[in-house]
């Protein structure tokens, strides 16, 4: 396998930047692309019931994710910063960690699941028509949970390990699975919502396979270390883990704010303008994982580098990367900006017909939602280099500011000022607000000195 032969303490950041960029932002893409994908199939192939119990079990997928990208992020900055000290062997034991946490979890996760499925649906607000429906989609998705979390942690990690590349190619291939197997499973073969869930166990499966193979034969310096069975050693495990939680938590948050975002939508767009306005905001809501995981490329190509550099001391190299992060995101943000001011009515064609009241909306709505992507892209990258720097309590707090804070207070107070036109600037002005906070309150990059859990 060719490796991309990276070195985050002396290779030039412009040529590091773009090693990792390209390669995050085409797997990140084709993921977001495979959710709209998911609910085409689902909704033209099965119907609309099976398309409402999909949208059932999506807040615990999407917990599944968030978990699995929390650790993941948290092990890769860590790690980071101890291949900076030399202390390759720490880097290692905090990879292990990470996984056999995950492992714990995701284990548990599925067993409720198993165990007690009927309430999980119901809690998550099933009624008696979806339950046949929800409960063939969440049995058929678990065996792929936990491959699911091989996949989340692996992706930051191989691209630490100095292998974009592959990372890249084993989001594509998972993708480009899926998206096969959902056309197989509904159409050819006509399994319904059961057939779309075991392809998206399978891509997962194999999407997860890949990254244990990467570790198991291919990686260059991160591997699988041999863990002491000790009292001692399990109290420094459990510390190692909490502290990976607590870096990683910002990206967690991230993936529940983006769940309120949609759900305190729904409400105030069906108070506003009906049925109607929730299709016409379900569209924002298929493209905002897109502008989501462009922004997040910047932030998760800058990651490495960024940590890496931190831990090393060499703050210089910390604040270029950090500039060159900023401009990224600048450019992909006008570029989003731009895309949904001047092709709302393509952005919107394949999700409505022409003829429905709800297109109109989302036609007129979108460009003013589309304001948001700029401010959006480089709040993303602030909270990722705080991420990367250790505080994680700055980032975890403007990533609530943002979803959570300024967002719902937006959502009901703009409205009543501006009418329809505030439903769709809530994102915008939140983010804005989240902007002017982050301005208001920083002070640079930090020194060197740290504060962290020695292993």
């Amino acid at each position: 396998m060719e490796r991309d032969k990276l070195d985050f303490g002396n290779d030039s950041i412009g040529k590091l930047f773009r090693a990792m960029f390209f390669p995050t932002l085409i797997g990140m893409v084709f993921n977001s692309v495979l959710n709209i994908c998911d609910g085409m199939f689902v909704g033209h192939g099965v119907g609309s019931n099976a398309l409402a119990s999909v949208n059932i079990v999506a807040p615990l997928f999407l917990v599944c994710i968030g978990i699995g990208l929390m650790f993941g992020a948290g092990a890769s900055v860590i790690g980071s910063i101890r291949m900076a000290e030399n202390n390759l062997k720490a880097a290692k034991i905090i990879m292990t960690q990470a996984y056999i946490a995950g492992g714990v979890i995701f284990g548990v996760i599925a067993l409720v699941c198993l165990l007690f499925t009927r309430q999980v649906l119901y809690a998550l607000g099933c009624s008696p028509v979806l339950e046949p429906y929800a409960t063939d989609y969440l049995l058929w998705l678990l065996p792929g949970l936990f491959f699911l979390y091989l996949q989340c942690v692996g992706m930051m990690l191989i691209r630490l390990d100095g292998s974009p590349r592959y990372a890249m190619g084993v989001q594509v291939v998972g993708a480009v699975l899926n998206i096969f197997l959902d056309w197989f499973m509904v159409y050819p073969m006509g399994m319904g919502i059961k057939g779309v869930s075991i392809a998206t166990s399978t891509s997962c499966i194999v999407a997860g396979s890949m990254v244990l193979v990467y570790f198991l034969f291919f990686s260059s310096q991160l591997k699988f270390y041999r863990l002491k069975r000790t009292s001692k050693s399990l109290r420094l495990s459990l510390r190692n883990i909490r502290y990976m939680a607590k870096i990683g938590a910002p990206t967690f948050l991230a993936e529940i704010t983006l769940g309120i975002t949609m759900i305190t939508g729904n409400f105030q767009f069906i108070k506003y303008l009906g049925e109607d306005g929730v299709a016409a905001f379900s569209v924002g809501c298929y493209l905002f994982p897109i502008m989501f995981s462009i922004s997040e490329a910047v932030a998760l190509a800058s990651q490495p580098i960024i940590s890496f550099n931190y831990g090393a001391g060499q703050q210089d190299r910390v604040r270029r990367t950090l500039r060159i992060s900023l401009v990224t995101a600048l450019i992909c943000g006008v570029c989003i900006t731009c895309a949904m001011m001047f092709g709302a009515r393509w952005l919107a064609l394949p999700f409505l017909s022409p003829q429905v009241p709800a297109f109109a909306l989302a036609t007129e709505g979108l460009p003013l939602l589309g304001t948001c992507a700029v401010l959006f892209a480089i709040n993303i990258t602030f909270i990722g280099y705080y991420q990367s720097t250790e505080k994680a309590l700055q980032s975890s707090i403007y990533t609530l500011l943002k979803g959570v804070a300024f967002l719902i207070p937006s959502f009901i107070i703009l409205p009543r000022m501006a009418g329809v036109a505030g439903l769709w600037l809530a994102v915008p002005v939140a983010e804005l607000l989240t902007l002017t906070a982050i301005a208001a309150f920083y002070r640079g990059v930090p020194g060197a000195s740290r504060r962290n859990p020695q292993l």
